[in-house]
């Protein structure tokens, strides 16, 4: 893979790097492994850590929430990098706003941490197919992610080769904050277990890091013998215990001498819907802390601060044999840092303890921010997705085939496919078997127009029954939930096998894409009238509207309360907060951050899957409310 290497014009950031040392004071962090520990410019040096991802927060909140962490004892921040946040299409690039990086970086140095990067590229985080581009499945329909699949190097390379140069300057050996940077994630878990891909990637990552920041690998215990890298420090994954010995036994296997690192010491859990809320006692937390620091070991809080997975941004998990399960908006985690950024009772006996280890910081503690209510607001329904005005001004392309076509084949990332054919004639069975076969993830099934019920690939749920006098044209709304963040097992969307009615195969499809990933659409949908009545009182995908005002000078976080609603998604001022669904839970309220509220009107549109609201209202509370 060498010879590949070569092919690249990587040797241009070459320069920058030689400006770069030729400026800086020499700086250095490195390992002794002779004395087990991390080196500062070659005093010994103990990391404590907090995991907090960027792309979870508005950027106007990242200080408060470093500050935050900082107060509590920590000395770095650790963060994934989202390839599909920053390009999410080929070759198109974000890093501006929430996806400014470097704004990131160097806040975090300004409030006295330290930082460790995770570019992956795969990063799992219950993220939208683990961080990866959704694109990678359409340019590449049979792609081997995470291994040594050519057409996949080729484009982590392109990655890379506009990622790394914007982390260069901010290593810790070129002036920054940066101390140490990632290779993969917990590869030891994958099935690949591919040892020439992280090769390569080890062979990109030095490319660019060299020597000015320390490279690592994180594995859960016993995963270490596809996840680790000969050269490359190996690091583990584990949560609370009354015995972390045992863990640090099976990473000397691998690291006879060196640094001990929990990279992911777990204070709290992820939470799928339809689950209870994941809790982790703080008091087994305060204790696994305290005997990883008797034993001089570095350890990072995953996560410290959890967040908000906005928009189309969760992801999903196989948790059983074609068991799947979508995680829910809030990435609150149980975290010491709630999803508002607020100190927890965890946050406070975490802080007890590292102040204890490592002194005060010099931070007051923070308290936690004020919250507002608002008064109940009222929306009116607008019409529905599947009208003729719906098709006009919220579609974005219509397709025909035999057979119906996926997300992926669409090139589109999120929202739903509309899939539309003509029922046979002479269906005499009342009533008859409508079934889906792969089904992802989720179908609300019409005819003609009117609502009779959802097919899931949560409940594995692939079968209806309808009467043969419904009707004629039989409409299939698929939502995508979040493809498979966890191990990536290609998690494409829509209808992936055949519909049958009776057994007899349903083809000749139209299949019309709507994405809902750009709040112009909604906008044209809003702003303009209807020529003709159509609003299909009875169909799914209701888009409703509404007003809020704001009359206090002081605007604070707060939370929406869809008590009345089933499954759907909230935009405030255009802004994406996510998917709600108070019928599954456990999350019922949706976290609202102050910085996209305004004084004056506000503008809220939820768009509602699967009922019809007779009387359409929120509230804001100001507290959130799970079940």
């Amino acid at each position: 893979m060498n010879g590949y290497l070569v092919l690249l014009p990587l040797a241009l950031c070459l320069c920058g790097l030689q400006t770069i040392d030729a400026v800086q004071p020499a700086r250095k962090f490195d390992i002794d492994y002779q004395n087990d520990t991390f080196t500062k410019d070659g005093q010994p040096f103990q990391f404590i850590s907090g995991s907090f991802h960027y792309f979870r927060a508005l950027p106007e909140s990242w200080r408060h929430i470093l500050r935050s962490m900082r107060a509590a004892g920590l000395n770095t921040v650790m963060t994934y990098i989202e390839w599909s946040l920053h390009e999410p299409m080929p070759g198109q690039y974000q890093w501006e706003g929430m996806a400014n990086l470097d704004e990131f970086i160097e806040i975090a140095k300004s409030e006295n941490l330290f930082v460790i990067l995770r570019p992956g590229p795969y990063i799992c985080a219950e993220r939208d197919m683990g961080g990866f581009p959704h694109w990678l499945l359409t340019k590449y329909p049979t792609i081997k992610l995470r291994t040594y699949d050519t057409d996949y190097l080729r484009e982590v390379q392109n990655w890379y080769s506009q990622l790394m140069p914007r982390i260069v300057p901010h290593l810790y050996g070129n002036g920054g904050p940066v101390i140490m940077v990632s290779i993969e994630n917990e590869y030891g878990s994958f099935h690949a277990c591919d040892g020439n891909y992280m090769q390569f990637l080890k062979n990109l990552t030095v490319h660019f890091v060299q020597d000015k920041a320390v490279l690592f690998t994180n594995d859960g215990p016993e995963l270490l013998k596809c996840g680790s890298i000969d050269g490359i420090l190996p690091t583990l994954d584990f949560g609370a215990t009354t015995n972390p010995n045992a863990f640090w036994q099976q990473l000397r296997k691998y690291l006879p001498k060196g640094p001990l690192v929990n990279a992911e010491f777990y204070p709290g859990w992820l939470t799928h819907w339809m689950e209870p809320t994941a809790r982790v006692d703080a008091g087994m937390v305060v204790s696994t802390l305290r005997l990883m620091l008797n034993q001089k070991a570095n350890v990072n809080f995953y996560m410290f601060f959890g967040g908000t997975n906005f928009g189309f941004t969760a992801g999903a998990n196989d948790v059983g044999p074609g068991k799947y399960s979508a995680d829910i908006t809030s990435y609150d985690y149980d975290a010491p840092l709630d999803e508002a950024g607020d100190p927890t009772p965890k946050y406070f006996e975490i802080r007890k303890v590292l102040l204890e280890y490592f002194g005060d910081p010099g931070v007051p503690a923070p308290q936690k921010l004020p919250k507002m209510t608002l008064d109940t607001v009222w929306l009116e329904r607008r019409g529905s997705m599947l009208s003729k005005h719906g098709r006009t001004m919220l579609a974005s392309r219509m397709v025909a085939a035999v057979q119906p076509v996926s997300f992926e084949a669409l090139n589109q990332h999120s929202g739903f496919l509309l899939y539309e054919t003509t029922l046979p004639a002479g269906l005499n069975r009342d009533p008859y078997t409508l079934k889906v076969e792969h089904l992802h993830d989720r179908a609300y099934v019409h005819v003609d127009g009117t609502f009779y019920g959802i097919l899931s690939r949560e409940t594995n749920v692939n079968t209806i029954p309808l009467s043969v006098g419904l009707g004629t044209k039989l409409q299939l709304l698929v939502e995508s939930q979040g493809r498979i963040n966890y191990n990536i097992p290609n998690d494409f969307k829509g209808i992936l096998g055949s519909v049958t009615a009776d057994a007899k195969s349903l083809n000749n499809w139209t299949t019309t894409s709507f994405p809902l990933d750009n709040y112009r659409y909604l906008e044209n949908f809003l702003s303009q009238q209807p020529t003709e009545k159509d609003d299909l009182v009875g169909a799914g995908a209701q888009i409703y509207y509404g007003t809020f005002a704001i009359n206090t000078d002081t605007i604070y976080d707060t939370y929406l309360y869809p008590n009345v609603w089933g499954k759907g998604l909230v935009f405030i001022n255009g802004f994406n907060l996510g998917r709600y669904w108070p019928l599954a839970g456990p999350q019922i309220t949706l976290y609202v951050p102050r910085h996209i509220l305004r004084k004056g009107n506000n503008q809220l549109v939820m768009i509602e899957y699967q009922q019809h609201i007779q009387h359409p209202y929120v509230q804001f509370v100001d507290k959130p409310i799970f079940t």
